[in-house]
C-alpha cells in the first residue's frame, strides 16, 4: 500500500494520533512517509494543523494541506462561511498521487467522518479513496455508541466499493467501562473488518521520542506494529465474551 486514507466515525475521537502513530511505525522501519490533510477546520493561520502534529509526533518526511478554513465546521460550510474555496476529492486524489510519486507511503487524513461534505458537489472524503483506489483505516471512539457508527462507515464503504483496511480504537481509556471492554469483542464483527490496534488516551501528549518508541505496541503487524488483538480483547474483555473474533 503506497496510500491509506484514515477517516473516523466522527469527530475528536483520535483520528490525527492514529495517523501519526502509523507514519512513526512506518518511519521506524525506514519508509519516507507523507501525512495529506486535504481540509484543516478550526484553525487558525498561525497555528499548528493535524499534518504538522503527525511529524512532529512521528517524525514523517513531510506533510500538505490543500486547504485551512478558521471555523470548526465540516469543510464545506466551513470553505463557504470563509468565502474561500473548498477542496474537492479530485484535488485530494491528485495531491495524494503526487506525493506517491515522492514518498514511500501517503496517509491520508480526513476531517471528522466518512462522508463529511467537503465541497457544494457534496464530495466527501469516500470518493477521493475510491478515485484512489485506497484502502480506508477506520478510527473509532472505544464506548457506548460505537458500534452502530462503526457499521454504518464499514456499510458505506462496501456500498462504494471501497476496501477498508480495519479500526483502531483512537483512544483507549486508563479505566475502560464495560462497554469499552465488550467492544473489543464486537468491533470487528460491527465493521467486518479485523481490529487493528488501541491507541491508549493521551497518547498525543507524549513527547516526541516516547510516542515513537511505544507507536509500534500500539498497533498490529498489518499496520507494522506488535499488537496482538486477542491477547488485547482477552485482558480486557469480561470472560463470558470469549475472544475478538
Amino acid at each position: 500500500m503506497s496510500i491509506i486514507v484514515v477517516s473516523g466515525t466522527g469527530t475528536e475521537i483520535g483520528k490525527t494520533v492514529v495517523t501519526a502513530a502509523v507514519a512513526a511505525v512506518a518511519t521506524a522501519a525506514g519508509r519516507s512517509v507523507a501525512v495529506l490533510k486535504p481540509a484543516q477546520t478550526g484553525v487558525g493561520p498561525d497555528e499548528r494543523g493535524d499534518a504538522d502534529e503527525v511529524v512532529r509526533l512521528s517524525g514523517a518526511a513531510a506533510s500538505a494541506e490543500l486547504g485551512r478554513f478558521p471555523e470548526p465546521l465540516a469543510p464545506g460550510t466551513a470553505a463557504l462561511r470563509a468565502g474561500l474555496a473548498p477542496v474537492g476529492p479530485r484535488q485530494v486524489a491528485e495531491a495524494a498521487r503526487a506525493l506517491a510519486a515522492e514518498h514511500d507511503l501517503v496517509l491520508v487524513e480526513g476531517a471528522g467522518g466518512l462522508l463529511v461534505r467537503f465541497d457544494e458537489e457534496g464530495g466527501t472524503l469516500a470518493d477521493a479513496a475510491g478515485l484512489l483506489g485506497a484502502p480506508v483505516l477506520v478510527v473509532t471512539p472505544a464506548g457506548l455508541g460505537t458500534l452502530n457508527s462503526t457499521a454504518l462507515t464499514a456499510e458505506a464503504l462496501r456500498a462504494r466499493g471501497i476496501d477498508q483496511l480495519g479500526v483502531v480504537v483512537g483512544s483507549w481509556p486508563a479505566e475502560p467501562d464495560l462497554a469499552a471492554r465488550c467492544n473489543l469483542v464486537d468491533l470487528p464483527e460491527s465493521a467486518a473488518a479485523p481490529l487493528l490496534g488501541a491507541v491508549p488516551e493521551g497518547a498525543g501528549a507524549l513527547d516526541p521520542a516516547a510516542f515513537r518508541a511505544a507507536a509500534g505496541g500500539w498497533l498490529a503487524p498489518a499496520l507494522g506494529g506488535t499488537w496482538d488483538a486477542a491477547a488485547f480483547a482477552a485482558a480486557q474483555a469480561p470472560a463470558a465474551l470469549g475472544s475478538v473474533r
